[in-house]
Formats: structure tokens, sequence, C-alpha cells
């Protein structure tokens, strides 16, 4: 995709709307702001990391369909097959009861992070949608005149068992669960924006819901002190909107729901050119706006209508479908560039003393730092760990190995280790860029008003931005401008296919060096 087709490309999307507002002249830089001693108490506490409720109903469904299965099998095996044989007809039966039994009950509405919580009602659903599972099953075979072919004991022994199976996998369930929601894992970690009387109905109403899934952890307001008071409903204020920013990148925040009615278009717009850099829904709470607009407009946090303004990217299962992609495809290529990689630390120890390898902090999702791997490219009188100074053409500092290695992209092969073991690189995603790295004596996000939005996703190994001829030097602020506008496509449109042709494409970018010193 050339220049001109990304931008348009970017401008359809909610976020990159916003960083065409922001892409003007570039604004003087902003020191992070000091957080109250209210924020950083809230942040300093320890916070495990989330699990999907989305991805948990899944897993519970993989789980129960392999667990009914198991114990029609198991039937079949110990008290059919010895006498009848095997027929297949019978392996038949047990897969569609399977099926049957988890449209039942998808249909009896358990498959909810509240079910999973071990309301009593969850096991007469269970056990109802089971048994309306197996009349359908025996009105099916009587009226197909299949009633003699199937073992009676078999049925009978396949409905007691397999309901006392799913009622154990339940309780067990339960148990996993409840530890978790008190571990916080199952919650949505939530910040209000706004107080005033539409903040403090919000609040309230967030309180009285059973089984929300929201945990409200502060309020912050873009009014000063003197304008909204320290606390609304009884919910601390921890600081301004700018503040919220530094706050979500010191503690997870999963939600930021605005108290604000729409009409506040100008307010919502300037909160939002701050908060979009953030990993984190953003919705516009409407549970007190005169403007109606029809149900499928809204999402609802308990029976709290929102409206959806940006989601988190790459959540969910997009999550467990990216990381199998790491582990299985990373670790595919990590071994086929073992030999590779060998040849070029022999290289390495024969050209000039020092370590074979060179780490370097960069910045990682939400802005942490990470440690990635390199080989060594620079004389080790030379290392510039924070890369204050970028390498140029003809740099003196680099080696006669380091040359060829940095302009093959060779350096970054040890990476590899980063996204198949560490897990804190992908194999795709933009570029983890060096703490001080600048364009025109500037800093990357000195340079690029709304830089930081290309952390929302953890950072690659190779990317969008690489293969469309984005790499090398950065000596302009054009440059890093680009890459930060091919990241944001990237972020938007990602998906699997999507990786999976950026990695193809990846062996012919590398055959363009004019740029890659």
């Amino acid at each position: 995709m050339n220049d001109t087709n990304a931008r348009t490309a970017l401008s359809g999307s909610a976020a990159s709307a916003v960083f065409e507002a922001l892409s003007g002249s570039p604004r003087a830089p902003k020191s992070a702001p000091v957080l109250s001693q209210a924020a950083l108490d809230a942040a300093g506490r320890y916070v495990p990391p989330a699990y999907s409720p989305i991805v948990l109903a899944g897993a519970v469904r993989m789980i129960e369909f392999a667990l009914i299965s198991l114990v029609g099998l198991s039937v079949y095996l110990f008290y059919v097959v010895p006498v009848d044989g095997f027929e297949w007809y019978y392996a038949a039966a047990i897969g569609g009861i399977a099926v049957l039994a988890m449209l039942a009950f998808q249909t009896a509405d358990i498959y909810q992070v509240q079910a999973f919580r071990g309301h009593e009602k969850q096991y007469m659903r269970l056990a109802s949608a089971w048994s309306v599972v197996f009349m359908i099953v025996i009105g099916v075979s009587f009226f197909a005149k299949a009633g003699d072919l199937f073992s009676r004991v078999w049925l009978g022994s396949f409905y007691v068992i397999g309901l006392a199976a799913l009622i154990v996998f339940r309780r067990a369930l339960f148990l996993m669960v409840r530890r978790w929601t008190r571990e916080g894992r199952l919650t949505r970690r939530t910040v209000i924006v706004g107080g005033g009387d539409m903040g403090a109905t919000l609040i309230e109403t967030l309180r009285d819901q059973k089984d929300s899934g929201v945990e409200l952890i502060g309020l912050f307001d873009d009014r000063g002190d003197d304008r909204s008071s320290a606390e609304c409903a009884g919910q601390r204020k921890l600081g301004t909107v700018d503040d919220l920013v530094e706050f979500g990148r010191r503690t997870r925040v999963d939600l930021v729901l605005f108290s604000l009615p729409i009409s506040a278009e100008t307010r919502l717009l300037q909160m939002l050119k701050k908060l979009w850099v953030l990993p984190v829904d953003i919705r516009l709470a409407a549970h007190t706006n005169k403007l109606q607009f029809r149900p499928r407009s809204y999402s609802f946090l308990g029976d709290v209508p929102v409206i959806d303004v940006f989601d988190r990217p790459i959540a969910d299962w997009d999550v467990v479908m990216k990381w199998l992609f790491d582990k299985f495809v990373g670790g595919l290529l990590l071994i086929a560039a073992l030999p590779v990689m060998a040849v070029i630390a022999i290289l390495i120890k024969l050209d000039s003393r020092g370590p074979v390898f060179f780490k370097q902090n960069r910045y990682g999702f939400n802005n942490d730092l990470v440690e990635v791997f390199k080989f060594r490219s620079l004389r080790v009188d030379a290392a510039d760990a924070t890369a204050s100074k970028l390498v140029t053409k003809d740099d003196p500092r680099v080696t006669r190995v380091g040359r060829f290695i940095r302009k093959a992209s060779l350096d970054e092969l040890p990476q590899l280790f980063n996204v198949v073991f560490k897990g804190n690189l992908s194999l795709v995603g933009p570029r983890p860029h060096a703490v001080n790295a600048k364009a025109e004596a500037r800093r990357y996000d000195e340079a690029v008003d709304g830089y930081f939005a290309r952390h929302r996703v953890k950072p690659g190994l190779t990317g969008w931005t690489q293969v469309n001829g984005w790499r090398g030097e950065t000596d302009t602020q054009e440059k890093i401008q680009r890459r930060v506008e091919h990241d944001l496509y990237y972020i938007e449109n990602w998906s699997v296919l999507f990786d999976l042709y950026i990695v193809a494409r990846t062996p012919f970018a590398l055959i363009k060096t004019e740029s890659a010193y």
C-alpha cells in the first residue's frame, strides 16, 4: 500500500480521525503529570492480570463439549463394545448429543459469568436443558424407527452420569470463578470521567447493580479542584484527565466511562485526544441523555446504556489467536533461524571483541519498558543502550559484520527469543523504539503528537510499517510521522491473515536496504 492509500485507509477509523486532528504542527512536549497521593495509592496496589469473560465462556463451552463426549464414549466402550462390538452410529450420536447440548445450554443462558458464579438457577437450567436434549434424542430415534439400534442402558447411563459430571464441573467452576472475582480478574476496572450530578447518578446506579462486572477505582474530572469537589457519590477524585493518562500507564484500567452529555462535544473531543493513546475501552454513559437512539445503538453495563466510542484493540479471542500465532509461527521461525544465528554469532566473535548479544530497553505495550535482544553491531566502546544517537550512513561505530547484519536486519533475529519465550514482543506489530530515539533532534513523542497510541498493542519483530519501506534511519519528522500512520493502520485493521501477509512480505521488504544502516 502506498502512502496515499495508507492515509486514506487511516482516515476511516475513529482512532485515526483523532490522529488527524492531532497531526498538525507538533506541540511542545509535556512532562508527565505528578499524580496526587490518592492516585498514587490506587495505582500502587497490586492488580493481577484480567481474564476475559468472553474467552472464559468459550473455554467452558469447549470443556463441556469434551466432557459430554468423554462420558458418552466411556459408557459406550465399557458397556456396549464388549457385547456388540464397535458401531459408527454410536460415535455420531455422541457427537450429535454434545452439539445439541451446547445449543441447549446457550438457549438456557448459562454461558455467562453471572451464571458461573453459582446461582442455584444455573443448576436447574442445566438439568432442564440436559433433559430436553435427551427428550429430543429419544423423540428423533422413535420417529426415525432407530430406537432398536441404541442400548437403553447406554442412553440412560449417559444421561445420569453426564448430568452428574456437568454439575460437578460447574461446582468446581464456581469455586474458581469466585476466587478470580475476589482477586479482580473477572471485573472491569473502571474510571469515571466527569463529576457533578450526572457522575453521582452513574456511580450510584453502577453500585446498586449486582454482577455488573464493574469495579469502580476512581473519578477523574477535567475541571480543576476549584470547580469540582474532591468526592462524588463517595468516589474520591484522583485527578484530571491529564492525570488519567499517567494513571492508566501505572495500573490496570479496563474501561473509561464518560458521564457527560452528548451535547458536550467540544469537551469530549478534547478529552478523547488525550485518552485514545491508552489500551482501554472508552464508553459514553447514556443513562441521562434525553436524545434516545434505537436499542441496537447501545451496549450495556448491567442495565446502564452506553455508547461505544473506542474499543481496546486486539482483545478477548483476538488475544488468544495472536498469542497462538506468536508461539507457533514464531517457534517455527526460531528453529529455522538457529543455524543462521549460530553463524552470525561466530562472525561477530571473530570480527571484534565483546559479547555477541546486545540488550536494549525499548517502549513496549502501554509504554512499559521491555528489554529486547539484538546481535551486537557496534563496537563495544561505542555501545549506545539508549539510542541517544541513531546509527547513520557510514557510521564509524558500526563493525564490519555489524554493517552487513544491520543492512539485512539480521541483527534483530534474537528478538525471536523475546517473542517465543519472554512474550514481551509479538511477531508482528509496531516496532519497539528505543527510549531516547530522535528525529531532527527531537524525541519521537515530541515530534509526533499522539505517538504513544502505537503502544496500545504489543510491539513486534516486523510490521506493516517495515514492509511498506519505512524502516531504517529516522532523520526527519516526516519519516517518524509516516511510521506512526502505518502503525495505527495496522492496529485498527489487525487480523491473523493480516499478520500472515506481513510475515510473508517481510523477506522481500528486507531486500530493499537503501535506508538501513
